[in-house]
C-alpha cells in the first residue's frame, strides 16, 4: 500500500511557474514508476507526466512537453512536477499517482492506483 500527498499548487500569473511536490509513504515507491495527473474544470482527468522508476525516463503530454519537468527523489520518496510558462489552461488540480497497470497505455488514467488529493493550480490570465 501506497499514500500520495501533494503540495506547491496555487494562485499564479501566467508565464510564471510553480513546483508541486508528492510525497509518498508505504513500500515499494523506488521501483514504481510514478505520473501526474490533472483536472481541469469540466473535463475528465487527463495525463501530464510520468517517470520511471531510477528518474532516467520521462514522458509529456504533448500540450506541456518543453515546459513541465517531472523529477524525483526516492531518498525522499517524492516526485516533483516543475511548471514553467504557465499558461490559463493550466488551471486544474493536479494530482499524482503510482504507476503499477503495465496492461494499460503509459498515458491511461487506468494504468495507475494509489492517487492522492490533488494540489489546486490557478493561473490567471
Amino acid at each position: 500500500q501506497v499514500q500520495l500527498v501533494e503540495s506547491g499548487g496555487g494562485l499564479v500569473q501566467a508565464g510564471g511557474s510553480l513546483r508541486l511536490s508528492c510525497v509518498a509513504s508505504g513500500r515499494t515507491f523506488s521501483l514504481d514508476a510514478m505520473g501526474w495527473f490533472r483536472q481541469r474544470p469540466g473535463k475528465e482527468r487527463e495525463f501530464v507526466a510520468r517517470i520511471n522508476w531510477n528518474g532516467g525516463s520521462r514522458y509529456y503530454a504533448d500540450d506541456v512537453q518543453g515546459r513541465f519537468t517531472i523529477s524525483r527523489d526516492n531518498a525522499k520518496n517524492t516526485v516533483y512536477l516543475q511548471m514553467n510558462s504557465l499558461k490559463p489552461e493550466d488551471t486544474a488540480i493536479y494530482y499524482c499517482a503510482v504507476d503499477r497497470n503495465s496492461d494499460y497505455l503509459l498515458e491511461s488514467v487506468d494504468r495507475y492506483d494509489y492517487w492522492g488529493q490533488g494540489t489546486q493550480v490557478i493561473v490567471s490570465s
